[in-house]
């Protein structure tokens, strides 16, 4: 009876070890951005989304001031602009670019200067905003420039220092810490080095993927003074007579891009 009893708990301990082990992962799992939404999607479900945290990737309007700017889907004709509201407490650098799209994590609300003011401890000229008020917001927690990986290789310098969020196809994986994005539609840019600091989620040859990090020009001795790179000596020479000054992409999130291409 003892063992049929000590069998019991055993087996109850360890169900509930592998399912504490599959929840952590389900979590793990969640906190990649699937809930990606156009402007166009935003400004006409507006009151569905409300609350929600959405991801938005889309092509800069105008920047109203320090603290907020507009995007718009133009793609889709007739698209409304969506005003974004940077929430993350630390600036952002409007692209140069006009074609560079933005990518933004943040919930949905309807715009209302003095709450947001109250809320995120903003100075907004509500003059500014009198087109915008009670209309859809995105009150972004998160905010990078998203080029693309040819855009990147090409004219790296107006992105070195820029946390940038950049979807690819993986190629050429060297080990656990870096692999190269393609951009198939972008002609005459080379692959974009990425290097992880920990080991990353296991990606595939060939996989779209979306990388999120700060663009860095490769210098040896400056990536191993500023982060805690994994890398062994044999990876840091190939890299090294291969990539030496060129860009490379420092990753902090590698998850699978729900982004078309």
């Amino acid at each position: 009876m003892k063992n049929r009893r000590f069998t019991g708990v055993f087996t109850f301990a360890l169900f509930t070890l592998l399912l504490g082990s599959c929840t952590n992962n389900l979590e793990r799992q969640s906190a990649t951005p699937e809930n990606n939404v156009t402007t166009e999607e935003v400004a006409d479900n507006t009151n569905q989304l409300l609350g929600k945290t959405v991801t938005i990737r889309s092509k800069p309007i105008q920047k109203l001031s320090a603290s907020t700017f507009t995007i718009s889907d133009q793609q889709f004709f007739g698209s409304e602009p969506i005003l974004v509201v940077n929430a993350t407490g630390k600036p952002f650098t409007f692209p140069a670019d006009p074609n560079t799209l933005i990518q933004a994590t943040g919930q949905v609300s309807k715009f209302v200067v003095a709450d947001i003011e109250r809320e995120y401890k903003l100075d907004l000229d509500p003059n500014l905003y009198k087109d915008y008020e009670n209309k859809p917001a995105i009150i972004a927690q998160s905010l990078a420039q998203a080029p693309k990986p040819g855009e990147i290789t090409t004219d790296p310098q107006q992105y070195y220092g820029k946390r940038l969020a950049v979807t690819g196809e993986v190629e050429n994986i060297t080990n656990g810490n870096s692999f190269t994005l393609d951009e198939d539609k972008l002609f005459g840019g080379q692959d974009l080095l990425v290097l992880y600091q920990n080991p990353q989620p296991k990606v595939t040859e060939n996989e779209k993927v979306a990388v999120t990090g700060v663009l860095r020009q490769f210098v040896v001795a400056d990536l191993e003074r500023d982060y805690n790179l994994t890398w062994n000596l044999d990876l840091k020479r190939q890299l090294e007579a291969e990539y030496s000054n060129k860009p490379v992409l420092i990753a902090d999130e590698v998850y699978p891009s729900a982004i078309p291409q």
